[in-house]
């Protein structure tokens, strides 16, 4: 970090360009590098540790803080211990952890069967995505919730599930469902969907890991036609430079999806409008709830959003390692995509969607249309397909459907009739594990 701002500050003693007498120009373009440090260094900030208030909900209301720290720790139950915690999917930011206590896990240490050093990991503020709050006395007395949470990941380099961290990777391993089950109190669930309490458990049960239903506030829906969950895989937010539309089935920008998770899924303090959602047919919920316009006060969300928004833009698509894909095969892969395969008439180099408006019909694309009737589009979305190595848990397509690249490859060939024999086929998927 001290180096990139350093080399964006010297960037800022640069002569720029035009005539001698135009401050004005040098002026402005130093305030655009000015601009540029801070919209980073704050929107980094917010993806990984601001909870726009959600302690409010996550703690005050759900109490989930006192199923972490357990009975012996002033919570209830028998408490989250680090390596139950780890189960679930969390993860934990090597470098906040401090050499000593770095040392100890490595040595064995640390007991990480006792909930006690759940809470020690929280005050060090070292789980990603989660924030414990504690009082004078060193007890837990909320938590909240950050982006990071399902949109960051570790790369294991101290040990699975500590390291340092990935952010914009989607965490495949995170059981949410199962983590806000823990809560010992549902009833901001039972409220809102009007249900009892064994059905939100029953429903947040289902997901499993790597999933989460984002319109299950809205429109009810907990379960697909054919039984099974209705929740999605938990997307990549990365390499969304240059993409229009976000989410599965593109229910706006980026800036409007990160307004909406904040406000109505993280239960922050902000504001947030979206007529579509006065809709009371097509989202029964939301318009029940008033989701559609949100007024809090202080609004702790907008003022964080160009930053978050710039942040998100400025992460790349990681690349996967030279050797995880056959370099010969991906070459021959990427004509085929270019051509025969028509997968670029979609999937449009280098940002791997349409430029422009990135929609689909359900027949388009060969699938049902469960997903996307529960958007306002009614379409689905061309996902961007850089960095796909870092989402093959789970499978691929918004419920991951297919399990393998080339289950993918194999649907589009029949349903567009393409002709791949089994070699082109092959090397095709070498191409996708290559972007």
């Amino acid at each position: 970090m001290k180096k990139l701002i350093f080399g964006a500050l010297s960037l800022l003693l640069l002569p720029f360009p035009g005539k001698a007498d135009d401050t004005q120009g040098d002026d402005f373009d130093r305030a655009i590098f000015r601009n540029t440090i801070d919209h980073f260094s704050k929107g980094r900030h917010i993806f990984r540790y601001d909870t726009f208030g959600d302690e409010i909900f996550w703690g005050d209301a759900l109490k989930l803080h006192l199923a972490l720290a357990g009975a012996a720790n002033g919570g209830v139950g028998a408490g989250v211990s680090p390596k139950t915690a780890l189960s679930v999917g969390l993860k934990v930011d090597v470098d906040a952890l401090g050499s000593s206590l770095a040392k100890k896990l490595k040595r064995g240490q640390v007991n990480l069967d006792d909930a006690a050093n759940t809470l020690a990991l929280l005050k060090r503020n070292s789980v990603v995505g989660v924030t414990g709050f504690f009082d004078n006395a060193g007890r837990i007395k909320s938590v909240g919730i950050q982006c990071a949470l399902c949109h960051s990941t570790v790369d294991d380099s101290f040990s699975p599930g500590i390291g340092r961290r990935l952010d914009g990777w989607p965490n495949r391993d995170l059981n949410v469902g199962a983590i806000i089950n823990l809560a010992p109190d549902l009833s901001q669930f039972t409220t809102v969907l009007q249900v009892d309490e064994a059905t939100v458990r029953t429903v947040l049960n289902s997901w499993g890991p790597g999933k989460f239903d984002a319109e299950l506030l809205l429109d009810g829906k907990a379960f697909r036609p054919d039984g099974k969950s209705a929740a999605t895989l938990i997307p990549a937010a990365f390499g969304l430079a240059g993409v229009n539309l976000h989410t599965y089935t593109g229910w706006g920008s980026v800036s409007h999806w990160n307004a909406f998770v904040a406000n109505i899924e993280m239960a922050g303090r902000g504001t947030f409008y979206d007529p579509r959602l006065f809709d009371a047919k097509k989202f029964p919920v939301a318009a029940r709830n008033g989701f559609g316009n949100l007024r809090d006060s202080p609004d702790l969300i907008t003022p964080k959003l160009p930053a978050l928004h710039f942040y998100q833009l400025a992460i790349p698509a990681p690349k996967p390692k030279r050797g995880s894909f056959n370099q010969p095969a991906a070459d021959r892969g990427k004509t085929l995509f270019e051509n025969k395969a028509t997968c670029a008439t979609c999937h449009v180099p280098p940002i791997f969607t349409e430029p422009g408006w990135n929609m689909h019909t359900p027949a388009e694309i060969g699938i049902d249309d469960f997903q996307a009737m529960r958007s306002p589009d009614e379409h689905y979305r061309t996902t961007p397909l850089k960095g796909l190595f870092t989402r093959t848990k789970g499978g691929f397509y918004h419920d991951g459907r297919f399990a393998t690249l080339l289950d993918v490859v194999n649907h589009y060939d029949g349903h567009f009739q393409t002709g791949l024999t089994a070699s082109e086929k092959a090397d095709l998927v070498e191409y996708l594990k290559s972007l």
